[in-house]
Protein backbone atom coordinates (compact mmCIF):
# COMPACT_ATOMS: atom_id res chain seq x y z
CA UNK A 1 0.00 0.00 0.00
CA UNK A 2 1.54 3.20 -0.99
CA UNK A 3 1.48 6.47 0.96
CA UNK A 4 -2.03 7.62 -1.15
CA UNK A 5 -3.49 4.77 -0.18
CA UNK A 6 -2.73 4.92 3.29
CA UNK A 7 -4.34 8.28 3.81
CA UNK A 8 -7.75 7.25 2.45
CA UNK A 9 -10.06 6.06 5.54
CA UNK A 10 -9.51 3.04 7.31
CA UNK A 11 -8.46 0.76 9.76
CA UNK A 12 -5.10 1.51 11.28
CA UNK A 13 -3.32 -0.96 13.38
CA UNK A 14 -0.77 0.72 16.32
CA UNK A 15 1.66 -1.45 17.51
CA UNK A 16 3.78 0.26 20.66
CA UNK A 17 7.45 -1.72 20.81
CA UNK A 18 10.46 -1.63 23.16
CA UNK A 19 13.02 -3.65 21.79
CA UNK A 20 10.59 -6.48 19.85
CA UNK A 21 13.07 -7.67 18.01
CA UNK A 22 12.53 -11.17 18.24
CA UNK A 23 8.75 -10.95 17.64
CA UNK A 24 7.74 -8.18 15.44
CA UNK A 25 8.50 -9.70 12.11
CA UNK A 26 6.19 -12.61 12.94
CA UNK A 27 3.51 -9.77 14.34
CA UNK A 28 3.74 -7.68 11.64
CA UNK A 29 3.55 -10.74 8.94
CA UNK A 30 0.51 -12.16 10.71
CA UNK A 31 -1.66 -8.47 10.85
CA UNK A 32 -0.33 -7.80 7.33
CA UNK A 33 -3.36 -10.17 6.21
CA UNK A 34 -5.83 -8.44 8.29
CA UNK A 35 -4.61 -4.67 8.25
CA UNK A 36 -2.67 -3.37 5.44
CA UNK A 37 -2.42 -0.60 7.61
CA UNK A 38 0.15 -0.38 10.13
CA UNK A 39 2.26 1.82 12.58
CA UNK A 40 5.14 0.75 14.67
CA UNK A 41 6.06 2.96 17.48
CA UNK A 42 9.82 1.93 18.33
CA UNK A 43 9.66 3.50 22.18
CA UNK A 44 13.38 3.99 21.90
CA UNK A 45 14.48 0.88 21.28
CA UNK A 46 18.33 -0.15 21.51
CA UNK A 47 17.80 -3.68 19.21
CA UNK A 48 17.09 -4.00 15.54
CA UNK A 49 13.18 -3.33 16.22
CA UNK A 50 12.68 -0.56 13.60
CA UNK A 51 15.26 -1.69 10.99
CA UNK A 52 13.13 -4.91 10.90
CA UNK A 53 9.15 -3.80 10.99
CA UNK A 54 10.78 -1.30 8.08
CA UNK A 55 11.51 -4.16 6.46
CA UNK A 56 8.16 -5.69 6.34
CA UNK A 57 6.79 -2.94 4.85
CA UNK A 58 5.13 -1.04 8.14
CA UNK A 59 5.35 2.35 9.10
CA UNK A 60 7.87 3.35 11.93
CA UNK A 61 7.58 6.28 14.16
CA UNK A 62 10.74 6.24 16.77
CA UNK A 63 10.77 8.03 19.86
CA UNK A 64 14.67 8.93 20.79
CA UNK A 65 14.01 7.45 24.23
CA UNK A 66 12.12 5.06 25.71
CA UNK A 67 8.80 7.18 27.10
CA UNK A 68 6.63 4.10 28.16
CA UNK A 69 4.01 2.34 26.64
CA UNK A 70 1.40 4.74 27.28
CA UNK A 71 3.46 7.39 25.51
CA UNK A 72 3.55 4.90 22.31
CA UNK A 73 0.09 3.85 22.00
CA UNK A 74 -0.84 8.05 21.98
CA UNK A 75 1.63 8.61 19.74
CA UNK A 76 0.93 5.91 17.45
CA UNK A 77 -2.95 6.99 17.51
CA UNK A 78 -2.26 10.74 16.69
CA UNK A 79 -0.19 9.36 13.42
CA UNK A 80 -3.28 7.75 12.88
CA UNK A 81 -5.42 10.02 13.26
CA UNK A 82 -3.65 12.58 10.73
CA UNK A 83 -3.75 9.74 7.97
CA UNK A 84 -7.99 10.34 8.17
CA UNK A 85 -7.95 6.45 10.31
CA UNK A 86 -11.76 5.74 10.41
CA UNK A 87 -11.14 2.92 13.34
CA UNK A 88 -7.52 2.57 15.62
CA UNK A 89 -6.57 -0.84 16.65
CA UNK A 90 -4.04 -1.41 19.71
CA UNK A 91 -1.76 -4.54 19.29
CA UNK A 92 0.97 -5.52 21.85
CA UNK A 93 4.52 -6.02 19.65
CA UNK A 94 5.02 -9.75 21.38
CA UNK A 95 3.14 -11.83 20.08
CA UNK A 96 0.47 -12.31 22.67
CA UNK A 97 -2.09 -11.54 20.34
CA UNK A 98 -4.40 -13.06 17.32
CA UNK A 99 -4.60 -10.88 14.07
CA UNK A 100 -7.62 -12.71 13.52
CA UNK A 101 -9.32 -11.00 16.45
CA UNK A 102 -9.32 -7.58 14.70
CA UNK A 103 -11.67 -8.19 12.27
CA UNK A 104 -14.54 -10.05 15.04
CA UNK A 105 -13.92 -6.58 16.71
CA UNK A 106 -14.33 -4.35 14.15
CA UNK A 107 -17.51 -6.13 12.99
CA UNK A 108 -18.86 -6.20 16.77
CA UNK A 109 -17.90 -2.88 17.10
CA UNK A 110 -20.02 -1.71 13.73
CA UNK A 111 -22.79 -4.12 14.76
CA UNK A 112 -23.17 -3.03 17.91
CA UNK A 113 -22.76 1.06 17.47
CA UNK A 114 -19.96 1.13 20.48
CA UNK A 115 -17.44 3.25 20.61
CA UNK A 116 -14.69 0.88 21.38
CA UNK A 117 -14.20 -2.28 21.69
CA UNK A 118 -12.32 -3.99 24.56
CA UNK A 119 -10.70 -7.77 23.65
CA UNK A 120 -11.28 -9.98 26.73
CA UNK A 121 -9.18 -13.21 27.25
CA UNK A 122 -11.69 -14.66 30.05
CA UNK A 123 -14.78 -14.52 27.53
CA UNK A 124 -12.79 -16.85 25.06
CA UNK A 125 -12.53 -19.54 27.86
CA UNK A 126 -9.58 -20.11 30.68
CA UNK A 127 -6.72 -18.53 28.91
CA UNK A 128 -3.30 -20.71 30.34
CA UNK A 129 -0.87 -18.41 32.20
CA UNK A 130 0.97 -18.31 35.43
CA UNK A 131 -1.15 -18.24 38.66
CA UNK A 132 0.43 -14.94 39.71
CA UNK A 133 -0.63 -13.26 36.44
CA UNK A 134 -3.75 -15.01 36.77
CA UNK A 135 -4.75 -13.80 40.47
CA UNK A 136 -3.62 -10.22 39.78
CA UNK A 137 -5.92 -9.74 36.92
CA UNK A 138 -9.08 -11.48 38.46
CA UNK A 139 -8.27 -8.46 41.02
CA UNK A 140 -7.80 -5.89 38.20
CA UNK A 141 -10.94 -7.05 36.73
CA UNK A 142 -12.88 -6.04 40.71
CA UNK A 143 -11.41 -2.98 41.24
CA UNK A 144 -12.06 -2.06 37.88
CA UNK A 145 -15.47 -2.73 38.20
CA UNK A 146 -15.84 -0.74 41.66
CA UNK A 147 -13.61 2.09 40.48
CA UNK A 148 -15.52 2.62 37.17
CA UNK A 149 -18.34 1.15 36.96
CA UNK A 150 -17.08 -0.38 33.51
CA UNK A 151 -18.99 -4.44 33.73
CA UNK A 152 -15.57 -5.64 32.23
CA UNK A 153 -14.17 -9.23 32.97
CA UNK A 154 -10.54 -8.17 31.61
CA UNK A 155 -9.34 -4.86 32.56
CA UNK A 156 -5.50 -5.13 31.05
CA UNK A 157 -5.64 -6.58 27.72
CA UNK A 158 -3.86 -4.41 24.77
CA UNK A 159 -6.30 -5.39 22.32
CA UNK A 160 -8.51 -2.23 21.59
CA UNK A 161 -10.29 -0.96 19.10
CA UNK A 162 -11.82 2.47 18.60
CA UNK A 163 -13.68 4.69 16.59
CA UNK A 164 -12.35 7.53 15.04
CA UNK A 165 -14.54 9.84 17.00
CA UNK A 166 -13.94 8.09 20.20
CA UNK A 167 -9.79 8.00 19.11
CA UNK A 168 -9.97 11.95 19.16
CA UNK A 169 -11.71 12.29 22.45
CA UNK A 170 -9.23 9.62 24.20
CA UNK A 171 -6.59 11.16 25.56
CA UNK A 172 -3.00 9.41 27.21
CA UNK A 173 -1.43 11.21 29.71
CA UNK A 174 0.02 8.45 31.35
CA UNK A 175 3.15 7.36 29.88
CA UNK A 176 3.90 4.07 31.69
CA UNK A 177 1.53 0.69 32.05
CA UNK A 178 -0.68 2.99 34.08
CA UNK A 179 -2.07 4.09 30.90
CA UNK A 180 -4.69 0.72 30.77
CA UNK A 181 -6.43 2.16 33.89
CA UNK A 182 -6.41 5.74 32.44
CA UNK A 183 -8.02 4.48 29.15
CA UNK A 184 -10.88 2.63 31.05
CA UNK A 185 -11.59 5.80 33.66
CA UNK A 186 -11.96 7.60 30.01
CA UNK A 187 -14.30 5.47 28.55
CA UNK A 188 -16.73 5.75 31.84
CA UNK A 189 -15.89 9.36 32.59
CA UNK A 190 -16.96 9.85 28.66
CA UNK A 191 -19.73 7.62 28.71
CA UNK A 192 -18.13 5.72 25.72
CA UNK A 193 -20.19 2.81 24.37
CA UNK A 194 -18.01 -0.25 24.73
CA UNK A 195 -18.50 -3.98 23.88
CA UNK A 196 -16.10 -6.45 25.01
CA UNK A 197 -15.13 -9.13 22.47
CA UNK A 198 -13.66 -12.42 22.98
CA UNK A 199 -10.13 -12.57 22.45
CA UNK A 200 -6.90 -15.68 22.24
CA UNK A 201 -3.92 -14.70 24.41
CA UNK A 202 -0.67 -16.91 24.05
CA UNK A 203 1.56 -17.01 26.51
CA UNK A 204 4.91 -18.14 24.19
CA UNK A 205 8.36 -18.17 25.70
CA UNK A 206 9.07 -15.22 24.19
CA UNK A 207 6.35 -13.17 26.07
CA UNK A 208 6.93 -14.75 29.12
CA UNK A 209 10.43 -13.80 29.24
CA UNK A 210 9.75 -10.33 28.25
CA UNK A 211 8.53 -10.47 31.92
CA UNK A 212 4.99 -11.54 31.53
CA UNK A 213 5.02 -13.36 34.98
CA UNK A 214 6.43 -11.21 37.78
CA UNK A 215 7.01 -8.21 36.25
CA UNK A 216 3.95 -7.58 34.16
CA UNK A 217 2.19 -8.34 37.50
CA UNK A 218 4.10 -5.82 39.61
CA UNK A 219 3.38 -3.12 36.43
CA UNK A 220 -0.39 -4.39 36.79
CA UNK A 221 -0.61 -3.53 40.65
CA UNK A 222 1.31 -0.03 40.69
CA UNK A 223 -1.45 0.22 37.87
CA UNK A 224 -4.26 -0.08 40.18
CA UNK A 225 -2.37 1.67 42.87
CA UNK A 226 -2.62 4.64 40.37
CA UNK A 227 -6.18 4.12 39.74
CA UNK A 228 -7.18 4.18 43.67
CA UNK A 229 -4.67 7.28 44.17
CA UNK A 230 -6.14 9.18 41.37
CA UNK A 231 -10.00 8.56 42.04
Amino acid sequence: MDARERRKPGLWVVVPAFNEAGSIANVLRGLGAHAPRIVVVDDGSSDRTSEIALGMRAVVVRHSVNLGQGAALQTGIDFALARNASHICTFDADGQHDPESIETMLTTIVAFGADVALGSRFLAGTPQMPALRRFILRLAVRFTRFQTGLQLTDAHNGLRLFTRSAAERLRINQAGMAHASEILAAIARLRLRYVEVPTKVAYTDYSLAKGQRMANSVKILFDLVYAAWTR
